[in-house]
């Protein structure tokens, strides 16, 4: 990690995943498929936006993807987002819009972590993606200060999983580790130079 400047560096990556959608509420694999969020995403959206309305950021990164757009309009972010296509969701391939319970009817130890995806992306490839949001969050973020610095993303689930395991040193598929409920809030760290998880996964009510 380049040295940004003797002490604790405040810089913090805020992790907004998107709001409920039907695939989401089945738990069916979502990659690439354009849907939008439901009555309840939405409404999970407009409660992220009241608990982080007084939140300042340098800068909002956001997934092209339309659940993660309205999640960003409707929090109040959407006029300052800026599309980062290393943001997108997992292209999941033959695997799209399927549940686990389903592929498994088929392949009884199928994983999305250990098994190739037909016609989607490898979990190295996701990786390499999450690498390069880390490295541009940094650099909107700017040159360390001695105050808060934090950097906003609404993305997915297996992006974020997999930019977390990435950001403290896990290869990718150290994904596998976490897990994210739609409208949550996760903060990632520094503990001096040491890249760390601050919050983890934390959902609101009204």
């Amino acid at each position: 990690m380049q040295k940004r400047y003797e002490g604790d560096d405040l810089t913090e990556l805020w992790l907004m995943r998107h709001g409920e959608t039907e695939w989401s509420r089945i738990s069916r694999h979502t990659g690439r498929t354009d849907i939008a969020l439901t009555e309840n995403g939405q409404r999970q959206a407009a409660v992220l936006g009241q608990h982080l309305a007084r939140t300042k950021f340098a800068a909002v990164l956001c997934s092209p993807l339309r659940r993660a757009r309205e999640t960003c309009e409707i929090a109040g972010f959407g006029a300052v987002a800026k599309v980062d296509e290393g943001l997108c969701e997992w292209d999941y391939g033959a695997f799209e819009g399927r549940t686990a319970k389903e592929i498994h009817a088929e392949i009884p130890d199928w994983s999305v972590w250990k098994d190739d995806l037909v016609g989607g992306e490898s979990v190295e490839q996701v990786g390499a993606r999450a690498d390069g949001v880390i490295e541009r969050a940094l650099a909107a973020a700017g040159p360390a200060t001695h105050d808060v610095v934090r950097v906003a993303l609404f993305a997915h689930a297996h992006i974020f999983r997999i930019l977390t395991a990435r950001w403290i040193g896990l290869d990718a598929r150290g994904g596998h580790h976490f897990v994210l409920a739609t409208g949550s809030v996760s903060v990632l760290g520094f503990e001096k130079e040491t890249r760390v998880i601050r919050h983890w996964n934390r959902g609101f009510e009204e």
